[in-house]
């Protein structure tokens, strides 16, 4: 068997404070200020905090105006220190590493894409690939009409190049993870560093971004349009950073004119004006209405700059329904700001400060009353062959010394056990080895709650809190028979897998 160490979740567990957060608070980059300060109401703040925490799919909040951070808060179990996958929000990070390399004169966008790559040049270039250039790139215009594969296991400069470019580049839009990709390899090769390295004394170290990750294919080549993970505070300060025209303190990181060029209208995309999907696109930046942009990525990750307001507004969630949010951004928030400093409301303050503090996604209740029956404690319920290649499940009995535990999880893959604990009533945290299959990334560091939802089904939710995924498991216990339904919260294809039945393995 391979346990997650007692003694390891022991000491997870007293690092929470008691709604679940890291006691650890991440480092402060940015000055703090009452809302009223810099023009902003506490009670229109906590209405609008509460109109996000209805969408119950929230898992942080922080609100800049005027340089000073006037609202912050996460849902636990996501807490101030943890990174977050960023998905296409990774996008504008890139298109900031050419930046610097423009500036640097390593390269020009109106370079030629293949001049970088000559050794993977298919063996008959057409005119429109050899006429792509790195603007073509950062504008989503490279004249593909189908998006190439942007998995780490098949995305590369050979696989890019090879891909049929019908349109002539710079003529027709088309979102392009691929192409982001591309931008980083180009980065890369110039430069001989990755993406994280390269970024790191040019953004990531300036701006106080301690642990950047950020995940790379089968190459070792960062994915550059997604996979890079931060803190809240770090899409923050990148906004602001932005919001400043590349200045931060004394020194101006990024040139002002990249700025510019970077978050204005390059490439036209729609045309329905109560979309921000369809208001233009720079360089791997979104255009918004207000005359507002961003960098967004999928299920609901925003940084969202407002020069007219001088504000910047970063979360991260997982939603469906990623128009909604700004929905509720305009209606709602767009309204409170205020060009001048507002009287002060140390009530309505107080009340914002407790909302904030107090938010969490809801654990999974316990309302079992009868003890665990001997037909279900301690025995194994073994699958036949399965595509999710699940053996067997067992529940054991939580350490005694440990009152947060509702049971011990465990799974058994390729003839493998894995232990995962199960908070009761609360988030507990531990961390899931690599080989365990339950996330999108199974290596992920886990929070887990469990209950019985009725007498005979065990409900188990693993939210994988440095990513917008959390996973259900609904264990229903029929005499020696155990029927396993699972669906994640959100995916790029079905939420649901289909439901199993094991069978318990005959007492000794």
């Amino acid at each position: 068997m391979k346990p997650l160490s007692l003694s390891i979740v022991v000491l997870g567990l007293s690092l929470l404070s008691p709604t679940g957060a890291p006691a650890e608070i991440a480092s402060r980059r940015l000055p703090r200020s009452a809302p009223e300060t810099q023009g902003v109401s506490s009670a229109a703040l906590r209405e609008f905090v509460e109109a996000l925490d209805r969408l119950d799919a929230m898992h942080s909040f922080m609100l800049v105006r005027h340089g000073h951070v006037i609202a912050e808060g996460w849902w636990d179990p996501y807490a101030a220190g943890d990174n977050h996958e960023l998905y296409s929000l990774s996008k504008s990070f890139a298109s900031t590493a050419v930046g610097f390399a423009v500036a640097e004169g390593r390269l020009s966008i109106d370079d030629q894409v293949l001049k970088f790559f000559p050794a993977d040049a298919p063996a008959e270039v057409s005119t429109n690939l050899k006429a792509m250039r790195v603007r073509d790139l950062l504008t989503m215009t490279t004249g593909h009409q189908d998006e190439p594969s942007a998995a780490p296991d098949k995305i590369s400069a050979r696989a890019f190049l090879a891909h049929p470019v019908p349109h002539k580049p710079g003529t027709h839009f088309k979102y392009n993870t691929a192409a982001t990709f591309m931008l980083g390899a180009i980065v890369e090769k110039l430069t001989g560093q990755g993406l994280v390295e390269y970024l790191r004394p040019r953004l990531f170290e300036p701006l106080g971004i301690e642990r950047p990750f950020w995940a790379t294919n089968s190459q070792g080549i960062a994915l550059g349009g997604y996979g890079l993970r931060v803190r809240t505070e770090d899409i923050a300060c990148f906004g602001q950073l932005y919001l400043q025209r590349g200045r931060w303190g004394d020194r101006q990181l990024l040139p002002a004119a990249w700025v510019d060029l970077a978050t204005s209208r390059q490439v036209s995309n729609g045309s329905n004006p109560q979309s921000d999907w369809d208001q233009g696109y720079g360089f791997q930046f979104w255009r918004c209405r207000h005359e507002a942009y961003r960098g967004d990525g999928a299920f609901g990750q925003y940084c969202l700059v407002l020069p007219r307001q001088d504000a910047v507004i970063v979360i991260t969630s997982a939603v469906k329904d990623m128009q909604s949010v700004l929905n509720l951004i305009w209606d709602k928030l767009l309204p409170v700001f205020q060009p001048k400093r507002l009287k002060s409301d140390r009530r309505a303050h107080q009340a914002l400060v407790d909302t904030l503090a107090h938010l969490r996604l809801p654990p999974v209740p316990d309302r079992r009353t009868a003890p665990l029956d001997a037909g279900i404690v301690d025995r194994k319920f073994v699958f036949p062959p399965n595509d999710q290649k699940i053996e067997a499940i067992t529940l054991r009995n939580p350490p005694a010394e440990v009152a947060s535990f509702g049971a011990m999880l465990i799974w058994q893959v390729n003839g493998v056990e894995y232990e995962i604990p199960c908070g009761r009533s609360v988030w507990l945290r531990s961390w899931l080895p690599r080989q365990a299959p339950l996330g999108a990334n199974p290596s992920e560091p886990v929070a887990t709650s469990a209950g019985w939802t009725t007498n005979d089904t065990y409900t188990v939710q693993l939210a994988f809190y440095e990513t917008p995924h959390l996973l259900t498991l609904r264990l229903t216990f029929e005499g020696d028979r155990l029927h396993l339904d699972s669906e994640v919260n959100v995916a790029f294809g079905p939420t649901k897998r289909p439901p199993l039945v094991g069978r318990a393995e005959p007492a000794p």
